[in-house]
């Protein structure tokens, strides 16, 4: 059941996917059009599930679920997983790499390996300052306040010494 993302309560889960590079604007509409029919006909063990997306920066997608109206399972969580597989595939991107960053230079969203962005930390690249995108955030509440922040706040502050 596919609701605006503002009307999901702040305890809704979220799941960040950062893509490797930014999608054209072609490419977005597609997308948007398969997020909508993904979680319009997403469910857990035939329950409806009570979801939605965004996309920000033209490079993360995040999908977000009430678990107050039926919460994920194993399976359902899987059909998301192999949604974002098949996106990868159709688009040539990344999006589950964990081990790697995205922060901002100005306005321009910027994407490193994890190794990368250790070695920009040490020649003070970046600093504690660096606007970065937390995408180890669990529910929506995090997500609004939590995702994009200075690094200082984030746990990409291990590596600023």
């Amino acid at each position: 059941m596919l609701v605006p993302f503002t009307e999901l309560p702040d305890s809704s889960r979220v799941w960040i996917y950062q893509s490797n590079r930014s999608f054209t604007d072609l490419e977005l509409q597609e997308i948007t059009s398969k997020l909508e029919s993904f979680i319009t006909q997403w469910t857990a063990h035939g329950a409806n599930l009570k979801a939605s997306f965004e996309i920000k920066y033209k490079r993360f997608i995040t999908l977000a679920l009430d678990q107050q109206l039926n919460a994920a399972t194993g399976c359902s969580i899987d059909s998301s997983v192999k949604f974002i597989q098949d996106l990868e595939q159709k688009y040539n991107v990344d999006l589950l790499d964990k081990m790697n960053v995205s922060y901002k230079q100005g306005e321009f969203v910027a994407y490193k390996t994890l190794i990368d962005f250790r070695k920009m930390a040490k020649e003070k690249a970046v600093s504690k300052n660096t606007i970065v995108f937390n995408n180890l955030v669990n529910n929506k509440g995090e997500y609004l306040s939590d995702w994009e922040v200075p690094a200082s706040d984030s746990w990409h502050n291990r590596f600023l010494n």
